[in-house]
């Protein structure tokens, strides 16, 4: 029993230490708030190592689910900034990371969605066009404004998303195609007559769970065969056992930051 005791405290310290770890790494994301006029968005910036302002350096947006909106700038850190804490990331792909975070009441993409009582499913109507969120107007704007530092390559930005944040991420390069170097969004989903103002403009890597009840595989499926249609050679990664929890595979992909950074926009 002494033993067992011990073992126990010992996987609590141990938790603990974890705990305390993970809080010191996330607070190298510095907080910011992007306000113009009517526009106001949270966000939280990490800024290369041995930052030097007279070069320039590739910039990544993360849109976190809905499950992480709110205006408290740190429930959006949820999922995916341990990837860009690793140590040997920072390294070897020196860059500016930034993870907005969408207000309660809003949503990243115009996407209109109902409950399905009677097959206990969500409906995602997404729209082929229309006038963005009050977070994707925001969202514009920071990007606009972060493009307008001397020190980020226009040639170098880089977009991705989970979930709502993978809608986000398919809208974001429906509007501003020849902004973005890659694109990696996850469990999301889009119009399929969108593919055509990105498909060979933007290199995709679209990911999702084939098991997925949240936001059903197929959102994913018919994007990447209506990016094939449209000229462009998406690369797709269905986890076969994954549910909508499909990002924790994502961002786990040893091959997901090399192949994100070896696209420079032509």
């Amino acid at each position: 029993m002494k033993h067992y005791k011990l073992a126990i405290l010992a996987l609590m310290i141990c938790l603990l230490q974890s705990f305390v770890s993970l809080a010191q790494d996330l607070s190298k994301f510095d907080k910011g708030l992007y306000v113009n006029k009517k526009d106001t968005l949270a966000y939280r910036i990490l800024m290369p190592q041995n930052f030097d302002p007279t070069k320039k350096y590739p910039l990544v947006l993360v849109l976190h689910g809905s499950g992480e909106r709110g205006k408290d700038n740190e429930a959006q850190l949820k999922f995916g900034p341990k990837l860009f804490l690793n140590d040997t990331i920072r390294q070897r792909y020196p860059a500016i990371v930034v993870f907005p975070q969408c207000p309660d009441n809003s949503f990243w993409s115009n996407t209109e969605f109902k409950r399905d009582s009677v097959n206990n499913k969500t409906i995602f109507d997404f729209k082929e066009g229309g006038e963005p969120t009050k977070a994707m107007h925001a969202l514009l704007g920071l990007i606009d404004q972060l493009r307008d530092k001397p020190y980020v390559d226009h040639d170098r930005i880089y977009v991705g998303g989970l979930s709502m944040g993978g809608m986000g991420t398919f809208e974001l390069l429906r509007r501003k195609p020849k902004y973005f170097a890659a694109a990696f969004p996850i469990c999301g989903g889009d119009n399929t007559v969108n593919a055509k103002k990105y498909a060979r403009k933007v290199p995709v890597w679209i990911f999702h769970g084939a098991k997925d009840n949240v936001v059903p595989p197929d959102h994913s499926i018919v994007m990447v065969e209506a990016i094939k249609a449209a000229g462009g050679t998406p690369k797709f990664t269905l986890y076969p056992n994954d549910g909508h929890n499909s990002w924790d595979d994502a961002f786990a992909e040893p091959q997901l930051v090399p192949w994100l950074f070896s696209n420079v926009k032509k």
